[in-house]
């Protein structure tokens, strides 16, 4: 999921968050719920944001996801421009260049 770093504010691209789909994938509409409860702003067709207090919590939500296999690596890790510069050591474990 392309992300980006503003005044210890994350923001997810709107088009890389899942899509709650009625009667869908139990899994993907969880995953959606999970990230939208934790987001500071979760609106539609906008980036998702995060602030630095939720990281944590972030960062367990996707590892846990990413870790039941029914997620790809595209869904649950952040993709950092490499304008953004260093990635904090807090999301490293979730993160990567793109």
């Amino acid at each position: 999921m392309r992300a980006r770093i503003e005044n210890k504010v994350l923001f997810i691209h709107h088009e890389d968050l899942p899509e709650f789909k009625k009667g869908g994938s139990v899994v993907r509409n969880s995953y959606f719920w999970a990230l939208r409860s934790i987001a500071g702003r979760a609106r539609r067709y906008q980036d998702w944001e995060y602030e630095s207090e939720v990281w944590i919590a972030l960062v367990r939500m996707l590892l846990s996801f990413a870790e039941s296999g029914y997620l790809g690596d595209r869904e649950t890790i952040l993709e950092f421009p490499l304008s953004q510069g260093e990635i904090p050591e807090m999301l490293r474990d979730v993160s990567t260049w793109e």
